[in-house]
């Protein structure tokens, strides 16, 4: 099953560019195409970029104005569709670092597993220790708890997330087209809970990759930065009123 990835860099130069690096130097036939948005002009980037021979058809794309983490995914899956389409859309955050090719054993779920709609690895910090990218439900309660008593490990062992972070999701082409992808309405933050609840809904399953770890420097910008802290807020009111959150919430209560 051949894969196409998607990268948007805000930026992120440096480590876009050590990311493609990461992934050529994999050797993973199954890569056919990586399509790297520049969300801003990053000429360093793009000069750094040309000339240079890939395992994999890469497309640089460069926005004329900036858009939300949604779109420029949605962007690249339609432009991907435009020759066909890889039958797996990988999304990566261009803060990644793959420590050993993840996505045979990730495509392999797919393989076994036609109710598979979305799958994802392990999430490491850059000290080796796992993050808390699977998550349940997003709730008032559920949030204060989690920034006021520190109570950030949702999820116990063997159970299964309602959510899990974007930062890596390897997709279906069929389940991702029809949801539709991301809901463009969030600009940033929440379109990840959005997204896995509707594929969800549809009647696809989210998959783990057992022994697939990949390092993720998360930069929790929203803690931060005031710009972020209200896209943040603003999503997570966006998805409270969602017919997919409400939907979720009392299948998990009936």
């Amino acid at each position: 099953m051949d894969i196409t990835a998607s990268i948007v860099s805000h930026g992120h130069g440096p480590q876009a560019e050590a990311l493609l690096a990461e992934l050529a130097g994999l050797g993973e036939p199954r890569l056919r195409r990586v399509i790297l948005t520049l969300n801003v002009p990053e000429p360093a980037l793009t000069a750094g970029l040309r000339g240079r021979g890939w395992p994999f058809r890469l497309d640089v794309v460069e926005n004329a104005a900036p858009a939300g983490f949604g779109a420029n995914h949605n962007r690249a899956f339609a432009l991907d569709g435009q020759d066909g389409g890889s039958p797996l859309f990988a999304v990566l955050n261009p803060d990644l670092r793959l420590r050993a090719s993840p996505f045979g054993a990730m495509a392999a779920v797919f393989e076994r597993d036609a109710q598979a709609g979305a799958v994802y690895p392990i999430q490491l910090d850059p000290a080796g220790r796992r993050q808390d990218s699977e998550r349940l439900l997003p709730t008032p309660a559920r949030l204060l708890a989690r920034h006021l008593l520190r109570r950030t490990a949702e999820v116990g062992e063997g159970e299964a997330p309602d959510w899990v972070n974007a930062a890596f999701l390897l997709l279906r082409r069929a389940a991702y087209a029809g949801v539709r992808g991301f809901d463009e309405g969030f600009h940033m933050y929440c379109e990840d809970v959005d997204l896995c609840l509707r594929l969800q809904l549809a009647g696809w399953a989210l998959r783990p990759a057992a022994g697939v770890a990949v390092e993720h420097i998360a930069q929790r910008a929203s803690r931060r930065r005031p710009r972020h802290l209200l896209w943040h807020a603003r999503s997570l009111w966006r998805l409270w009123r969602s017919p997919a959150w409400r939907a979720w919430r009392a299948a998990r209560q009936n």
